[in-house]
């Protein structure tokens, strides 16, 4: 669609379109998977808003000043709350905030200040599903009675973790995932990868552009995954006691993997704003796993092998498991396909011939149990179970090869 960077969302973008050239609502749920492109979808929509060069359905024109700014993440109009701090929530801030943290409070205060450019202003509240409970109840009276002019975009994985009262005033978009095509076709015009890398990425990114993107940016962590993938598959293999030992390194390799993921650009650093100035850069979605809600944390070791003085907080490490969990259940999903005869849905395809050897030697429907736990390992991760406890409780559980081990 013209004017739309959105990548393979033509229904999601559709809607959006629609909005501009009717009616935007003063709140705006988009509602879909991580990495899928709702940020990228939210921006699109801010850069319609806040452009000057067009009207109605035309907009964003992607030539004017404003369109401009919204794209390279300054425009002082745009306002944008994410998550902060190691417990990776959405916070209520505001002046009396113990913590110093930038919550929804403040974006309130910002909003209340007449728009920098003086025509419509845009905020975004990125994982808005992070918001906790105070921040929600902080939130619902500025989206019950916004300030005039103002649209008001919540970004949530899971909506169902919003209040009902905040999913029942916004108009709602879902997004799903992409084909393999689209995300291979951004990696390459984009310039980010060769065909065949971007052929590989696509697959390994399941339908998801913003983890295919952080790969691409990042070829040591695509080269980390790898790594981690063909351990759990050698693990198949190995005894439980060898499988409790392997534990410390997978949870290193993951937190390594996890930080080369982090966006590291600093027009994606969220900076402290002046009041009447508001300027908030834009950051792209988290690449992979998540960072689930948690209180006060305190700092460990890295699980390294190590002499280390590195300090990590429980949150780096369930983030660091989260990731691991997620290529995990990809070399279940694989072992299943194979399994199954579907050889050409696999993932990872540059293990293949590893995993129709593992999947030879497993029991029929081995892989299918395995990906139903570490789907629920996810779930329990979610609810603060602890990173290390579920790590061995799966490994132990983890399928075992009955020939050729």
């Amino acid at each position: 669609m013209d004017g739309f960077l959105t990548v393979g969302q033509p229904a999601a973008a559709a809607a959006v379109h629609a909005m501009l050239a009717s009616h935007v609502p003063h709140a705006v749920l988009l509602a879909g998977p991580a990495s899928v492109g709702k940020l990228s979808l939210a921006m699109d929509l801010a850069a319609g808003l806040l452009c000057t060069g067009a009207t109605g359905g035309d907009r964003p024109c992607r030539t004017c000043r404003g369109c401009h700014m919204v794209e390279r993440g300054n425009h002082p109009d745009l306002h944008l709350l994410g998550p902060s701090g190691p417990g990776g929530q959405v916070v209520i801030g505001g002046k009396d905030s113990k913590d110093g943290k930038r919550g929804v409070r403040d974006l309130v205060v910002e909003l209340s200040l007449l728009p920098v450019e003086g025509g419509e202003r845009i905020a975004i509240i990125r994982e808005a599903h992070r918001m906790n409970d105070d921040a929600q109840s902080a939130f619902l009276k500025t989206l019950e009675e916004p300030p005039p002019a103002t649209t008001l975009v919540l970004l949530a994985d899971d909506e169902e973790l919003l209040l009902p009262t905040i999913r029942s005033r916004c108009g709602r978009i879902r997004l799903g995932t992409v084909g393999v095509r689209d995300v291979e076709r951004l990696l390459c015009e984009r310039e980010l990868a060769d065909p065949p890398t971007a052929a590989r990425l696509a697959r390994l990114a399941g339908g998801r552009p913003g983890v295919a993107v952080a790969y691409a940016a990042s070829p040591e962590a695509a080269r980390i995954r790898g790594e981690l993938a063909r351990m759990l598959i050698d693990l198949l293999g190995r005894r439980r006691s060898d499988r409790l030992v392997a534990s410390r390194d997978l949870m290193s390799q993951a937190m390594t993997l996890g930080r080369l993921l982090e966006p590291t650009s600093p027009a994606v650093v969220e900076q402290p704003k002046r009041r009447g100035k508001a300027t908030r850069a834009a950051a792209p979605e988290p690449a992979a796993g998540g960072t689930p809600t948690a209180g006060e944390e305190t700092p460990e070791e890295a699980p390294t092998g190590e002499t280390t003085t590195t300090k990590v907080t429980p949150a780096e490490r369930r983030r660091a498991l989260a990731i691991l969990l997620e290529i995990w259940r990809d070399v279940a999903r694989d072992l299943a396909c194979i399994g199954g005869g579907a050889a050409g849905s696999v993932r990872e395809t540059a293990l293949l011939e590893d995993l129709e050897r593992a999947a030879r030697d497993l029991p029929p429907g081995a892989a299918a149990e395995a990906l139903a736990r570490i789907v629920r390992a996810g779930e329990l991760l979610e609810v603060n179970a602890t990173p290390e406890l579920v790590l061995d409780v799966l490994l132990v559980r983890w399928s075992r090869r009955v020939r050729g081990a």
